[in-house]
């Protein structure tokens, strides 16, 4: 079978079984009583180690299997969760992880596992140190419960004996497929094929021609002779799956007779074999009755679940989602088009046509932007993880609290946002929130708080991250960027606290690996506020010294189809997006002031710099110092606005976000172009830059 095709579907729920166990594992950590959570982290681990198996993954499904093992044990009351079994299970959750990016990137998703293994193992045997625990002995096996009967003939019997005799392996192998398997038979020709690779299998029941037709129940039993330990034998066939259990008994030639007349004991009375004693035993692999309780408690779980309405959702790749988006652009273009000449012949018929059409296409619209809108939950969720091991490392208490994780945001800004955010949270982790001994001598609770908002406010979503940590205190933040000569001492006096505050983000400012004589702020932050920028985005700052800090972080809702307003320079068109504008408005010739150098008007009882499009760009048809009244945009970033002046308004209109191409490098002031109805190309203006 070509599992390939199957490997991109095997990466998506592999990641989504990660985060899932991530996250449950993190509810356990601060609930370690409640075995409902094992029951989910023991499912999804039972899950992914299958996959794991059938896509033949083996050191995957491995490291799976010994966590599967310890789950097992917490689920059945044998063993309590402590903080050493955390710390493992998060670092076997971490090479999982790791294992499956490898795989992603073409790999086989091999990993260096041993000392994760050894412990895991040694908290299966109950030793805690963590160091590399025996393996359990499960060459001989006591009061096994046997499923079927397996009579040998004479043929076969001497086989088995002589096998034994000349040093090899001979294992009864008793194997049961899970309740819920559709394709029983094809489980048990994997076991079978698996076996069959490192040794032979001399008599099966049922036969082998029923086991493929699928005539048994859900156990099957055989003998093997192998030249495989048992461990091995036994990990080769869990790692298969819906393969419930498998119970291995190492025979010598005393316990093959025993079993031998067992069987045929067994088939002259036509009834299921009582347990049956082998010598010799002392650490039987399968118990019985923890057997059955795990079963029982796998059906309550499981009760709920079947109850549930199926799921009503499909994967599908991002790269479809960006043709379909590319293919509605150019319908949204010829549907401008067509209103045109719609306007232009004055057909009514085809006038109504094309408001049916315009109506249409304005539903098509929403439906393909919300396709790409994804909720900001898929980034948020390996945060609490990150946090907790952040603290952890720090000797920290630290409570994340987050909300909104419900906003969407488009799928573009998604994959872009999260390495922004992780950098943000861990200086306030890291550098914002005070030492458990500081904040005790401060008067505040040992246990510090970050929050992390996301909520819509118009065309733009909002992130917040904020701490109650130490804050930010300006003249040692001005110090530093002074020494850095980030700025000069002149400069800072005249700076407000804002603008003190937005140093942080200076290249300049982030040269050291630790800032530690101010607020620890200022690591590497250029480079969130450039990624945030590129994405249309503005991120600012506010803080009390002492009380805390909050980075807000404003994106816009899509990168793909904007609203704008349209304005003509002459015989050029442009695009003003719709979010950054104030208000529109006109204004005399002699209401422009000319202060200290600068164009300036009066807005609102404040004044705002004015600028000239046509002098900006140099438009060459086009001179607005030649008209009495000028119409004018104002445009706002943050809390500072600017009034551009334009020759007349074409009208708004939602347009198509297309970038300029390799070709072109970054115009200031540009941040793409759109192709309009009479196929035009107007450039879209970045008001940020303006402003800047």
């Amino acid at each position: 079978m070509d599992m390939n095709q199957y490997l991109s579907m095997f990466i998506d729920e592999s990641n989504d079984h990660l985060q899932s166990l991530n996250e449950n594992m993190l509810q356990l950590e601060a609930n370690p009583e409640d075995l409902g959570i094992v029951q989910v982290i023991f499912r999804s681990a039972h899950t992914l180690k299958g996959m794991a198996a059938t896509m033949g993954f083996e050191d995957l499904a491995s490291l799976t299997h010994k966590m599967e093992n310890v789950l097992d044990m917490v689920r059945n009351e044998k063993l309590k969760m402590q903080d050493y079994i955390f710390d493992t299970m998060f670092k076997s959750l971490d090479a999982l992880e790791t294992m499956v990016q490898d795989i992603t990137g073409g790999g086989e998703g091999k990993a260096d596992v041993s000392s994760i293994v050894a412990s895991l193992q040694a908290i299966e045997s109950g030793e805690w140190t963590g160091g590399s625990a025996p393996v359990a002995k499960v060459d001989k096996q006591t009061n096994s419960s046997i499923s079927n009967a397996v009579e040998l003939d004479e043929f076969q019997y001497s086989v088995l004996d002589q096998s034994i005799a000349e040093g090899h392996r001979v294992f009864y192998v008793d194997v049961l497929v899970s309740e819920h398997s559709q394709l029983k038979g094809v489980r048990a020709y994997m076991v079978f094929d698996m076996l069959e690779r490192s040794g032979e299998v001399v008599k099966a029941y049922p036969s082998v021609q029923d086991i493929e037709q699928e005539k048994f129940e859900r156990s099957f039993s055989l003998y093997y002779i192998t030249t495989k330990e048992a461990h091995e034998l036994e990990k080769g066939i869990m790692s298969i799956s819906e393969i419930e259990s498998a119970k291995l008994i190492q025979l010598d030639q005393e316990t093959l007779q025993q079993m031998t007349n067992q069987a045929a004991a067994a088939v002259a009375v036509e009834a299921a074999p009582a347990p049956a004693p082998v010598v010799g035993s002392d650490s039987p692999v399968l118990d019985s009755k923890p057997q059955e309780e795990g079963k029982a408690a796998s059906t309550k779980a499981a009760t709920p679940k079947q109850a549930a309405a199926p799921s009503r959702t499909i994967r599908v790749d991002i790269e479809r989602l960006d043709v379909l988006m590319n293919l509605f652009s150019e319908l949204l273009i010829d549907r401008s088009r067509l209103e045109q000449l719609a306007s232009e012949t004055g057909n009514n018929d085809l006038s109504d046509t094309v408001a049916h059409l315009s109506r249409v296409s304005t539903d098509l619209q929403n439906i393909v932007l919300k396709l790409r809108m994804v909720p900001v939950d898929t980034v948020f969720n390996r945060f609490p993880r990150m946090i907790r091991d952040l603290a952890k490392t720090l000797d920290k208490k630290i409570d994340l609290v987050i909300t909104g994780a419900e906003t969407e945001l488009d799928r573009t800004v998604i994959d872009e946002i999260g390495d922004p955010l992780v950098h943000l949270l861990r200086n306030a982790v890291d550098h914002g929130v005070e030492s458990i001994s500081e904040r005790v001598a401060a008067g505040k609770p040992e246990m510090g708080t970050v929050n992390l908002r996301a909520f819509h406010s118009g065309n733009h979503v909002f992130i917040e991250i904020e701490d109650d940590g130490k804050g930010i205190y300006r003249e040692k933040l001005l110090q530093t960027a002074i020494k850095r000569g980030v700025v000069t001492e002149e400069q800072g006096a005249k700076m407000s606290d804002d603008e003190v505050n937005q140093l942080l983000f200076a290249p300049g400012f982030s040269t050291a690996d630790k800032i530690s004589d101010i607020s620890g702020r200022g690591v590497g932050l250029d480079v969130v506020k450039s990624k945030i920028t590129s994405l249309g985005g503005n991120v600012t700052i506010t803080s009390t010294p002492g009380k805390g800090t909050n980075f807000s972080v404003q994106l816009p809702l899509t990168l793909s189809i904007i609203a704008a307003m349209l304005v003509r320079l002459g015989s050029e068109k442009y695009a003003v997006p719709l979010s950054s504008i104030v208000e529109t408005a006109i204004v005399q010739r002699e209401q422009v002031r000319n202060i200290h150098g600068n164009k300036m008007i009066t807005f609102r009882e404040s004044l705002i710099p004015y600028l000239s499009l046509s002098e900006v760009f140099g438009v060459p048809d086009f001179n607005d110092a030649d008209e009495k009244e000028t119409e004018i945009v104002v445009i706002r970033k943050g809390e500072r606005l600017a009034a551009v002046a334009v020759e007349e308004f074409i009208g708004q209109s939602e347009i198509v976000l297309k970038s300029m191409g390799t070709y072109l490098p970054a115009i200031e002031g540009i941040s793409g172009a759109t192709i309009l109805g009479d196929g035009q190309v107007a450039l879209i203006l970045d008001p940020n830059a303006f402003i800047k």
